[in-house]
């Protein structure tokens, strides 16, 4: 059965409720006075001499031990000690130590997690963070040992209580992303994908419009189309409107890349390549749950959500290497790697968003170059932007809400030149790989925007999507963080 997470007020209100107690933060904070009020009066004495045994190093450190309690039934006691390592690139409270520290503290039956702050404003990365150590989606035979994870803050001043809502929203918004990455194709193909946005829009009230194969062809929209079009679940261009009656804000567009699976195509990819190829729809995952975190906390702006879904499958009607096909956009494309089709259904996805949507304001999330790994590693997004200021917020909001994003040139008179086709617009794929792979692959997508005027901002997170091979729920924090009216854009 799947970890339930539960979100509290009061840290005083749970530490003794449970046989698995975990406390986490820096040394610091772990010493200060207001997290030792919270420590079982049977735990006290021990409590120096653990804390004082750990050495957190550039990441954490782990000590625990068994405490009798009174009445003599046992309590689990874990001390989590957070590196205060934070160079400029990084979040602070590190949030990407407390998510890899906590993986695994659940154990049977009730747990509290206690985290303990040095600052109240890392309390959004740090909650997040926490929640996406323990992910939803499982098949493993467990019985009845199911387990639930009670969550809460001790900080030097309080937390707002719309804060706390915030993190509690976005956190259920991560672990949904989380579920969906991790689920394998045999159960969400772009039928059920198709479902689970159905089941947002009913939920939320957004209104939904779905293009399957037929009206994708008739809207002309030949990228999503093309890479589908040998799947048994036909592709689909899914749209979600949030559209409050008081909005402050100027609408935005979420475009997420859905590709259920990635085969390659017939530029097939290697037996080593292509297994965990069923993350390639966490952009997707993310604009999806994202949205409904929004609309749960009333962000007073239009949102637009574009899920581009298709499985790039093998078959006799596959889109061939050679092919020459047509986006939305109008832009003809002349396929020489199918293995390169995230940007194909992305282009129609930013050209619905303006087109359809009229949106002056446009994110893609998407896992989309291998190459972004290499230029920004695993757990950094490789950012693209037409806008510096946008680009600035997005690594800022990365920051804040530990979605760690860096930037990638932009510099659209350099890399057309590695999508040039003698026979049509554009080739898909580049010409020289060893010239800014990620950054080529973004402008194919920027051609298909149309309008110059349009703010548009390329996230690559095929590194963070995942880790240790589970779903991270990349995305959803850092689309609130930017776009969700506190801060950001």
């Amino acid at each position: 059965m799947p970890i339930e997470l539960e979100l509290h007020s009061d840290a005083a209100d749970i530490v003794a409720l449970v046989d698995n107690l975990v406390f986490c933060g820096s040394k610091a904070a772990l010493g200060r006075a207001d997290t030792l009020a919270l420590v079982p009066a049977e735990a006290r004495a021990l409590w120096s001499p653990m804390l004082d045994s750990l050495g957190p190093g550039d990441s954490s450190s782990v000590t625990q031990t068994w405490v009798a309690r009174a009445d003599q039934s046992p309590l689990k006691l874990t001390l989590v000690a957070i590196s205060d390592r934070v160079s400029r690139h990084n979040a602070a409270g590190r949030p990407d130590a407390v998510a890899a520290a906590l993986k695994g503290r659940a154990g049977k039956g009730q747990t509290t997690i206690v985290l303990c702050l040095d600052r109240p404003e890392e309390a959004f990365a740090i909650g997040c963070a926490a929640a996406r150590a323990f992910p939803v989606y499982a098949r493993k035979r467990r019985g009845d040992d199911s387990a639930h994870v009670h969550l809460a803050f001790v900080s030097p001043t309080p937390i707002a209580d719309h804060e706390r809502a915030r993190i509690d929203a976005v956190a259920r918004g991560i672990r949904e992303a989380q579920r969906m990455v991790d689920m394998p194709t045999s159960e969400l193909d772009t039928d059920a994908f198709v479902v689970e946005a159905e089941a947002v829009a009913k939920a939320t009230g957004a209104t939904l419009t779905v293009l399957r194969m037929d009206e994708l062809r008739q809207h002309g929209l030949g990228g999503i189309a093309s890479v589908g079009q040998a799947a048994v679940a036909g592709p689909a261009l899914v749209h979600l409107r949030y559209e409050p009656a008081a909005a402050s804000l100027p609408p935005v567009a979420w475009v997420g890349k859905g590709i259920v699976y990635d085969t390659g195509g017939l530029s097939l990819k290697g037996k080593m390549d292509m297994p965990g190829m069923k993350n390639d729809m966490g952009g997707a995952a993310a604009v999806l749950a994202a949205f409904r975190a929004a609309v749960e906390l009333a962000v007073p702006r239009r949102i637009d959500a574009i899920l581009c879904l298709a499985e790039n499958a093998v078959g006799p009607s596959s889109m061939r290497p050679d092919d020459i096909i047509t986006l939305y956009s109008g832009k003809t494309i002349e396929v020489n790697n199918t293995d390169a089709e995230g940007r194909l259904v992305l282009s129609d996805g930013v050209a619905y968003a303006v087109k359809d949507c009229k949106a002056t304001i446009v994110t893609d999330l998407a896992t989309l170059t291998g190459a972004q790994l290499m230029a920004t590693g695993k757990l950094h997004a490789g950012v693209v932007s037409n806008d510096e200021a946008m680009e600035v917020a997005c690594v800022a909001a990365g920051k804040r809400s530990g979605d760690l994003c860096f930037g990638l040139p932009y510099v659209p008179e350099l890399f057309r030149a590695e999508l040039a086709s003698p026979v049509a617009d554009l080739r898909n794929s580049v010409k020289d790989r060893m010239n800014a792979q990620s950054s080529c692959a973004a402008q194919f997508i920027a051609e298909s925007l149309g309008d110059p005027s349009v703010r548009w901002l390329h996230v690559d997170m095929a590194g963070p999507v995942t880790s240790r091979d589970r779903g991270t729920g990349f995305g959803v924090a850092l689309l609130l963080e930017l776009f969700g009216g506190a801060h950001g854009i």
